[in-house]
């Protein structure tokens, strides 16, 4: 278990609020849309990552990959980024953020689970609560740019009625369908555009179309060199 301190923004006020945080969980394969989900899948096999045993798919990492520092670094140039919304429970209430399930290409294609382990997850540090934004909830926007060779290009972009509601998404994961405490979520993402690919920085973020805000992020990814 570890701290990570927000802000909670209702709008007319921010509030800062510290969670302790212990288990991580990542989504996968959480697509409304059956056609755009085997689009992921078909993109993903591609890479040679075998399909998923179950959709949705539920893995753990663990909690300390989650980071909000503007920088993290990977081994090797086979990772990418992915943008998703993140739901973190706490006593009794859910709030809203926006994430990037950074991951392993390389490994993935042998381990699925091990890849989820290997890099870190940026997260912004800026959340709603749910409940003001359940309403309105399908129109919300994910987007993200990557920046590669100096050049800053759309890489994902798509509204959350492409994902599984917020309710059937829990309860299809957690044991009476409530979102634990300290339990941070990462919902799923988008296929992207002109396919999966490196960048050297990522952006993401996480737009309200109706209370005119935004949940942004971005890291650089700094590349280790393989040896042996």
């Amino acid at each position: 278990m570890f701290d990570l301190t927000f802000t909670v923004d209702a709008q007319d006020t921010t509030t800062p609020l510290t969670l302790a945080i212990d288990q991580m969980v990542i989504a996968g394969w959480t697509g409304r849309d059956t056609v755009a989900r085997d689009k992921h899948i078909a993109e993903l096999e591609e890479m040679g990552i075998a399909r998923p045993a179950s959709t949705p798919i539920y893995y753990r990492a663990s909690a300390r990959r989650l980071t909000q520092e503007d920088r993290i670094e990977c081994t090797g140039g086979d990772s990418s980024g992915e943008v998703e919304f993140v739901l973190i429970g706490w006593q009794g209430r859910i709030f809203v953020g926006c994430g990037s399930d950074h991951t392993d290409r390389k490994v993935e294609a042998y381990g699925v689970t091990v890849s989820k382990q290997m890099c870190d997850k940026p997260i912004a540090s800026t959340l709603w609560e749910l409940e003001d934004v359940i309403g309105h909830w399908d129109r919300m926007i994910l987007r993200s740019y990557a920046t590669i060779k100096g050049e800053r290009v759309l890489y994902q972009e798509g509204t959350l009625d492409a994902m599984l509601p917020v309710a059937d998404l829990i309860a299809r994961g957690f044991p009476g369908g409530k979102l634990p405490d300290g339990c941070a979520m990462f919902g799923g993402t988008f296929a992207a555009k002109g396919g999966i690919r490196p960048a050297d920085r990522f952006e993401f973020e996480l737009e309200d179309p109706v209370l005119k805000r935004t949940i942004r992020h971005g890291y650089d990814v700094v590349t280790l060199p393989v040896r042996g």
